[in-house]
């Protein structure tokens, strides 16, 4: 399976958590963070405020790598070692 098929197979699954602007999900790959609104998702520092609402709901992601996918569904931010 691919990283997006993983991705998308995986956001059908209920949400770990659910923060102000993002919906997390546990995947095989990681932590996604599923961007709830599109123009929310829009800043210049959307991996600095994902890590920051990650906190809220006890991810500590700030060591982690990231990277971000477009889903069926929005922009998808992955948190991963």
């Amino acid at each position: 399976m691919s990283t997006q098929e993983l991705l998308e197979d995986s956001l059908q699954d209920p949400a770990i958590g659910d923060t102000s602007r993002f919906k997390w999900h546990a995947t095989p790959i990681g932590i996604a963070a599923l961007c709830k609104e599109k123009g929310s998702c829009l800043s210049e520092n959307i991996y600095a405020d994902a890590i920051k609402e990650g906190l809220a709901v006890g991810l500590d992601l700030s060591r982690e790598e990231r990277e971000s996918h477009y889903s069926q569904k929005g922009l998808v931010i992955l948190f991963y070692s």
